[in-house]
């Protein structure tokens, strides 16, 4: 039978495991091997949306160890344009707060061993990757935030670390004397594998925790994360659904595949 089509998805974080009351499920093959976890593909008011659990629905996939190549892939193969990528993260200035909604423009990969690119030869060529966020997504996600009652902050870094371990208090401070805004574990190397197939990549950044270099008190915590998730979830839900509604029909941005003829 035919794959169901979608021209959005959103890729769920840590504590958002699901989006869509209704739809269709489907495990899409894929040259790179399995998705995380089923794709729930159907409607968000008049929108064609894709829902895929990032670390699976039972948050079994560590961030190292996320099939990236696969889960972009397998959306790219649905039909979608545009992915609204969620996250929880952690914050490196006191001036962001946990609780704090943050849509980043900028990302530094601190990764090790991950594979990042659909081009590793014979075909070889490079993405543009600037800008790593595309600005038609982002404008309208803060736009939607904005009437969601939740304003969320316009740009930072986020830099992302291998994981699963949180970092040191050193790592942390050193972070900060960068100017990096945020830490996380998971948008790279998917917003680059995003851009590699010309999708339109939204990120939606929910801050759980001030990281431990910021911060006096023991380190964060996996449950301090899940915890501040978990209150924030419903209006995540709100913010991401007002996204989706903000969303021109059609992209008018220049994330463009790279070199389709060779995917």
């Amino acid at each position: 039978m035919p794959l169901p089509s979608a021209d959005i998805a959103v890729i769920g974080g840590s504590g958002l495991y699901t989006l869509l009351d209704h739809g269709d499920d489907v495990l899409p093959d894929t040259p790179f091997g399995p998705v995380s976890d089923p794709i729930t593909v159907g409607k968000l008011g008049s929108r064609s949306v894709a829902f895929l659990a990032r670390h699976g629905r039972n948050h079994q996939h560590a961030p190292h160890t996320v099939n990236y190549r696969a889960n972009l892939w397998a959306l790219q193969q649905l039909g979608v344009t545009r992915v609204v990528g969620t996250g929880a993260v952690g914050s490196l200035t006191a001036a962001v707060p946990p609780g704090s909604l943050v849509v980043p423009d900028q990302l530094v990969d601190r990764t090790g061993g991950r594979t990042q690119t659909y081009f590793d030869g014979p075909d070889v060529a490079h993405a543009s990757f600037a800008d790593p966020y595309c600005p038609e997504g982002r404008a309208a996600a803060l736009k939607a935030a904005d009437l969601s009652g939740w304003t969320a902050i316009d740009g930072g870094t986020q830099v992302v670390i291998q994981g699963p371990r949180f970092s040191t208090r050193a790592e942390s401070r050193w972070y900060a004397t960068q100017g990096w805004t945020l830490v996380g574990m998971t948008a790279h190397p998917e917003v680059v594998l995003a851009r590699e197939l010309g999708l339109c990549y939204v990120p939606l950044c929910l801050v759980t925790d001030l990281d431990a270099g910021i911060e006096a008190g023991l380190g964060v915590t996996q449950e301090e994360v899940m915890e501040t998730f978990g209150k924030n979830v419903e209006r995540l839900r709100e913010v991401l659904v007002a996204t989706l509604r903000t969303l021109p029909e059609h992209p008018s941005c220049t994330c463009r595949a790279l070199r389709p003829d060779a995917l």
